[in-house]
């Protein structure tokens, strides 16, 4: 009878290791999905970032430095790869340069007349708005993550599988410096 309750004990143990072990595998894949998203959103703002410059230069060749600097930040955050830290660094030092080119760009009333312009814009607009939710849904699956790898009994569990928790994607002060981009009408 002892050797009965031993083993349903020993069984109970297993299976909640299991079930604790693929909790803690689905938050991180959730946590890597996440992080997906971002990178796509991240690119696909990359991708749009020289078309921008592209229609800005026609009308302000005079800013070249400035163009330099976007395409010297657009580099730094795309080799920043899947770093959160580092990757969140890199996208706010481009965030500051992006500003500035919008800012330009409102000096120029056949600039902000032009369709291509305006197709641009509301682009990276609407990618601002997407790597916003998408790094919403990562922080929140890290969150999820990082308390399963902190909290007791399923530290135990990360510890041995060797599941850490993750950096949160920030980005600093300067994504608050990014301007509204709609030039339709008043801000």
């Amino acid at each position: 009878m002892t050797e009965l309750i031993i083993i349903a004990i020993a069984a109970l143990a297993v299976v909640a290791i299991v079930v604790i072990y693929n909790g803690l595998i689905a938050k991180r894949q959730m946590a890597s999905n996440g992080w997906a998203d971002i990178d796509v959103q991240l690119k696909r703002r990359a991708d749009l970032i020289p078309q921008l410059v592209t229609v800005v230069q026609a009308y302000a060749a005079h800013e070249r430095q400035l163009f330099e600097d976007v395409a010297q930040k657009r580099g730094a955050a795309l080799a920043a790869g899947d770093d959160a830290l580092r990757r969140g660094a890199a996208e706010s030092e481009l965030s500051r340069p992006v500003a500035r080119l919008i800012a330009v760009a409102e000096a120029y009333p056949d600039l902000k007349a032009s369709q291509n312009f305006l197709d641009l814009q509301n682009e990276l607009s609407d990618t601002e708005d997407k790597i916003e939710m998408a790094r919403r849904f990562f922080n929140g699956a890290v969150r999820e993550l990082n308390t399963a790898v902190e909290t007791f009994p399923s530290n135990l569990v990360a510890a041995i599988a060797a599941i850490r928790a993750r950096q949160y994607f920030e980005i600093g002060t300067a994504d608050a410096a990014v301007p509204s981009i709609n030039i339709g009408g008043p801000a």
